[in-house]
């Protein structure tokens, strides 16, 4: 069995994507990265995932711990 292929590439619609440079633009010490690692690993412990991993990431990417 082979493990599942995850690919990060994808587009946002339109509105998303202007209201993420305005997010950004207002906090300097966010970026694009670091926005998309908090909201996935929040969408995975709120669907249900019981990785620790997935919530020590989240709150590494709150308080910006690499």
């Amino acid at each position: 069995m082979s493990s599942p292929s995850v690919s990060i590439l994808s587009e946002i619609p339109e509105e998303l994507h202007d209201t993420l440079k305005g997010y950004l633009s207002r906090h300097p010490d966010w970026d694009q990265d670091r926005v998309v690692t908090a909201a996935l690993s929040l969408f995975l412990l709120q669907s249900g995932d019981t990785d620790r991993r997935a919530a020590r990431i989240y709150l590494d990417s709150l308080f910006r711990r690499s």
